[in-house]
């Protein structure tokens, strides 16, 4: 066994162990414990769970690649990130914690819409459950084609052998998800935010004092035949890739497997210390990315792109600049990007069918052992699909970004408008809401599908922007709101509230 493979063996032995610790521990608890760990979840834990699982193998793989293959443009999509990272713990989290609890204790994003305007019909909780289960699984993909490409790197016997990378990927997610529920996802997510930020800076700083660069580099002949202005200031770039870049932000506010973390932690006052933690990691994260695909394409970017693999950029300056146990744990840190993303959207996904068409329509006297089961078979379930769609899909940055790009504007464009309004707006109604999410996804879907190519632009600005317009007409056009619902409104927004 070589070292970079011991180091891996590790690493997977300690996440198993926090699955089954948690499983142990909490083999007594319900669905709202495996769902939202009880709403016990520390500031640091909760911070670092949340970025964890926002960024994916999409930041060490599918970020840089995409930087070094198309230009400074691309870092428009990072400046995009962070802006909506900021906004959505400034604006979005305090207030989503407390209407989350003053609703009836929701512990699905689907659960709490419906419950925010004390519905009786379960139309929206099914629209979500569905929109969640179709966005979540290609999002699962992205993230097993990311860890399967790690493997394939570090273990000798598996290159070649995607396939097989692909099934030990989804099996070791899917053994500690399954077993240990939300507290051991955030557990582990916490590690692995830690390991993914040592990482990103541990390279760009090795490289900076240790070796001499080829600035030269920063232009060459991209693979389209034109001259890539890599090199170039990134307020050089052309308008719709600004846009474009700074629309991904729009995703934070609708994004479930990190809406979800906001609704865990344990008091509302918290947010205040997770808000910095969070902020200070995405912030030098994306920093770091960005300045890895530059000094990356100094050092070795026209072979990748020549070859069609710039996806690989972190793994070969690892490769290069660590000895073999330390260059594992470092690559470790993809393994673990794309798995804190992965086990996240698998759990959400499984508990929004569980507990918005399972319970809500089928066995609405389902005990929460029952529950509890049926949402650990989903997470099978969803984990199997997103296998098949991983494995049919090409490798590198272009795979791994097209899915993430796809998931992200369907979430974002779906639910954002109408978390934003509901958080903020008294006279949003349920009507509002369901007309939102549907017409947020289908702009999405068809802008996707006959416009994103002819225009650049990235589909989910369209889309928000129809929800958006959709939840406000709705509403204002449905009768007000109920007494019921203002005092809510009223009681989740009071500063006493939660804390």
């Amino acid at each position: 066994m070589t070292s970079q493979l011991l180091a891996f063996v590790l690493y997977f032995v300690l996440v198993l162990g926090i699955g089954v610790f948690f499983m142990l521990r909490s083999k007594d608890g319900g669905d709202k414990d495996y769902f939202l760990g009880g709403r016990s979840m520390g500031p640091w834990v909760t911070a670092m769970s949340a970025q964890a699982s926002d960024m994916s193998g999409w930041l060490l793989m599918g970020f840089p690649g995409s930087i070094l293959a198309f230009g400074m443009g691309q870092v428009w999509i990072g400046i995009g990130l962070a802006l909506g990272t900021i906004a959505n713990w400034i604006f979005v989290a305090k207030r989503l914690r407390k209407f989350s609890k003053a609703a009836n204790d929701s512990i699905t994003l689907p659960q709490y819409m419906t419950n925010r305007f004390l519905a009786t019909s379960p139309a929206l909780q099914i629209i979500c459950a569905i929109v969640f289960l179709v966005f979540f699984t290609v999002y699962v993909a992205s993230s097993f084609v990311a860890g399967a490409t790690v493997l394939t790197s570090v273990v000798p016997q598996l290159q070649g052998k995607e396939s097989v990378a692909l099934l030990i990927f989804a099996v070791i997610i899917i053994a500690y998800t399954f077993s240990g529920g939300f507290k051991a996802v955030c557990w582990t997510d916490f590690f692995q935010g830690l390991m993914m930020l040592v990482a990103l800076l541990a390279v760009p700083v090795v490289i900076l004092l240790t070796k001499e660069l080829d600035t030269a580099a920063l232009n060459f002949i991209g693979t389209d035949g034109v001259m890539n202005t890599f090199g170039a200031n990134p307020f050089d770039a052309k308008p719709q890739d600004i846009i474009s870049g700074l629309a991904w932000g729009l995703g934070y506010f609708g994004m479930p497997h990190i809406l979800v973390r906001f609704m865990s932690i344990k008091k509302a006052s918290m947010i205040k210390t997770s808000s910095i933690v969070a902020i200070v990691w995405v912030v030098l994260s994306l920093g770091a990315a960005i300045v890895i695909a530059i000094l990356g394409r100094m050092m070795m970017g026209a072979e990748l792109v020549a070859e069609g693999k710039q996806a690989s950029i972190f793994i070969e300056l690892v490769t290069e600049l660590f000895p073999g146990f330390i260059a594992g744990l470092l690559l470790s840190a993809i393994v673990a990007a794309a798995m804190s993303t992965a086990d996240s959207q698998l759990l959400v996904a499984s508990s929004s069918f569980t507990s918005d068409i399972y319970k809500a329509v089928f066995r609405k006297n389902a005990s929460d052992k029952e529950t509890l089961w049926i949402g650990r078979l989903v997470v099978v379930v969803v984990a199997v699909v997103a296998f098949f769609i991983a494995n049919s899909e090409g490798s590198g940055a272009q795979a791994i970004m097209n899915m993430v790009e796809n998931a992200w504007g369907g979430f974002g464009a779906s639910f954002g408008p109408v978390i934003i309004l509901s958080l903020f707006w008294k006279r949003t109604t349920y009507k509002g809401a369901i007309a939102g999410v549907v017409c947020g996804a289908v702009v999405d879907v068809l802008w996707l599908m006959f416009l994103t190519a002819s225009t650049g632009i990235y589909e989910i600005l369209p889309g928000f922007i129809a929800g958006l317009i959709a939840c406000v007409v709705v509403s204002l056009i449905d009768k007000a709101p109920s007494k019921e619902v203002i005092k809510l409104f009223e009681t989740a927004t009071s500063a006493s509230y939660e804390e």
